[in-house]
């Protein structure tokens, strides 16, 4: 897998996410399905130039929701949160 195509989108606007990140150093990160920890690290390694202590992922199931008198289910997603080393942070949250 091309390490482009590994991190779909940061996630900034949640509450857990600012907690990690001032306390704990931690970010998270919308990820492929597919993509396993160490793609993971060397994305994050290489497009925001930091040192990754670890990462670990989850996956994030879908839930159902009503359209109109049936039912859908929102696509599963997998979540990372990427542990930095002390020193290093991320400018891309920094304004959030």
């Amino acid at each position: 897998m091309q390490l482009e195509q590994v991190i779909k989108r940061p996630l900034i606007f949640t509450e857990k996410g600012a907690i990690l990140r001032e306390e704990a150093n931690q970010y998270l990160f919308e990820v492929d399905l597919n993509a396993n920890k160490i793609e993971i690290r060397q994305a994050v390694e290489k497009f925001f130039e930091v040192d990754v202590v670890s990462v670990r992922t989850l996956i994030v199931r879908g839930k159902m929701k009503r359209m109109g008198r049936g039912h859908a289910k929102r696509r599963n997603w997998k979540k990372a949160i990427v542990t930095l080393s002390a020193d290093d942070s991320i400018e891309f949250f920094e304004g959030v």
